[in-house]
């Protein structure tokens, strides 16, 4: 199978671990205590402990499984844009594995954190909690508080996707659209709505490129 088909499997995979983070948050996590904002340390790291399995599998799926597909789209799109803008498409190429290796991090960080909390809460559930602010701090920093590294991936892209006929002037603005959603994120008076916009539209962007490669050779 070719980079391209690889390229496409990859976005719908990637496509698919955004629907599985956001259904198993709001259908499971959230409804047994999970918090988005405002949360309280001492609750919070009790129901990581409670919920320890359940967090493991959503943190391999959303960030761990998602970054290696990242990686190989990411490499996918450059191959595609490169005859049109070659170096534009080896800036985006870096931009994308740059944030497929945080997002990676932040995955791998997650989960050893987990057994970190896990060992210190039997025997001190204060410190315990001071563990999981650091952590959690630490994790959203480089694994979703702000999408820098995404954001500007598909700025890149968009403006790839401009030129030349490899990809659909549409799929160009709606990935300039997310790049500036990812972006808007630096600013606290914003970026929830930024990061919904990003991370939503993504979803869409993911299986509509997706498609385009598995469709055009």
């Amino acid at each position: 199978m070719s980079l391209q088909k690889w390229g496409g499997v990859s976005a719908i995979i990637a496509g698919l671990t955004y629907v599985f983070g956001f259904a198993v948050m709001l259908a499971v996590l959230v409804p047994n205590g999970y918090v988005l904002e405002g949360f309280d340390p001492a609750a919070m790291t009790a129901f990581t402990v409670e919920n320890s399995v359940m967090l493991r599998v959503w943190n391999l799926v959303i960030f761990v499984v998602n970054a290696i597909f990242l990686v190989v789209l990411a490499v996918a799109l450059a191959e595609r844009l490169s005859a049109a803008t070659p170096a534009l498409a080896q800036v985006s190429k870096m931009f994308g594995v740059l944030w497929a290796t945080l997002v990676l991090g932040a995955g791998m960080l997650a989960n050893v954190g987990i057994t970190a909390v896990l060992t210190m809460y039997a025997n001190d559930p204060v410190e315990a909690e001071r563990l999981w602010v650091v952590l959690s701090t630490v994790e959203n920093g480089i694994g979703g508080g702000n999408e820098i590294a995404g954001g500007v991936w598909a700025l890149l892209l968009g403006l790839a996707m401009l030129h030349g006929a490899s990809m659909p002037k549409s799929l160009a603005v709606f990935s300039l659209i997310i790049g500036v959603a990812g972006l808007s994120t630096i600013f606290p008076f914003i970026g929830d709505i930024g990061g919904s916009v990003f991370g939503l539209g993504f979803i869409a962007w993911f299986f509509w490129t997706g498609i385009i490669l598995l469709r055009k050779t």
